[in-house]
Formats: structure tokens, sequence, C-alpha cells
């Protein structure tokens, strides 16, 4: 039994078995850009108006070196109290991954559904620190589901694509 290489570990005596198994790995994370404005201060702090808030995301990723990729969360939020703008804040954090073996159609669905669900805890601190720090009650923005949006997005491609066209009967 020892002389035989477990194929779902790659252990054995063969010794090369590490070197072929998937790996991921954080490399870094940082903050790429951040951006707080505050136009309509001082007045914006004696508004009675209850806000509005919108918020929009958007995943970027780009190979880097080999087997290493930057993925990008870009997080933009937009505060309005009637016809003023509370604030507006936009962050971009991103992470360097190491992706080692990992079969090719897994790299993007861990790219743009996986990776942000990593990234998001610390750009959601993020974002609610810089909104404080503006004087205002900090954004506590709710879990994202990443993977399910990224399915999500894939499965309306692939419908549309497999739509008749509008023309044709």
């Amino acid at each position: 039994m020892d002389d035989q290489n477990d194929a779902a570990t790659g252990v054995g005596n063969g010794g090369n078995g590490a070197d072929t198994l998937p790996s991921i790995g954080i490399i870094s994370q940082y903050v790429k850009d951040l951006s707080f404005e505050n136009p309509s201060s001082p007045g914006i702090y004696q508004s009675q108006t209850a806000p509005r808030i919108d918020v929009q995301f958007n995943i970027g990723a780009t190979q880097v070196g080999d087997d290493v990729h930057e993925v990008v969360l870009k997080i933009d939020a937009r505060s309005d109290a009637g016809d003023q703008v509370a604030f507006v804040v936009e962050l971009a954090y991103a992470g360097l991954f190491a992706l080692n073996n990992i079969p090719e159609d897994q790299v993007q669905p861990f790219l743009l559904g996986e990776a942000p669900r990593i990234l998001f805890p610390f750009a959601r601190r993020i974002l609610a620190d810089a909104v404080r720090d503006g004087g205002f009650p900090p954004l506590m923005l709710e879990p994202i589901d990443f993977n399910a949006l990224y399915f999500q997005q894939i499965q309306g491609q692939i419908e549309a694509s497999q739509a008749p066209d509008a023309g044709h009967a």
C-alpha cells in the first residue's frame, strides 16, 4: 500500500503529487482607491429628511502574472436627503490571488464569485468607517452572495444567447 500514490491527495512516494494539486492563496489585500465626498455639509447635518441610499457593485479580474490574478471589488454608494447629496463614497478594494493548477473552467467562477466573497467583509468595514468618519451613521452593507450573482449572470447570458431573434418567426 505504501508504494501507491493517493490520487486524491497526491501523497505518496512519487514526490511530485503536491506540485500538481490545485491550490489558491491570497497574496495581498489592499485599498486601490477610496473617495469620500460630503458636498452638502454642513447643512446636511440639519436635514430632517430621511436619506435614500443607492449602492452599486462591480467586480473585475485581471491576470497580473503567471498564476496571479488581481480581483477588484468596486463599491459606489450615494446618499441623498431630499434634493441634497448627503455623501458619495467610492471604494475599490483589491486582492491578489495565486491560482495554481486550477481547472480552466473553474478560474472565472472563483475570480468573479468566490474571491469577491473573501474580499467583501474587509471592504464593508472600510466603507462603514469612511461614512462614519464623514459624520454619518456607518453604512453597514448586508452580506452578498457573489457566487449566486455570478451564476445568475451566466444563466442570463446563456438565455439571451439562446433566445430567437426578435425579427424572425
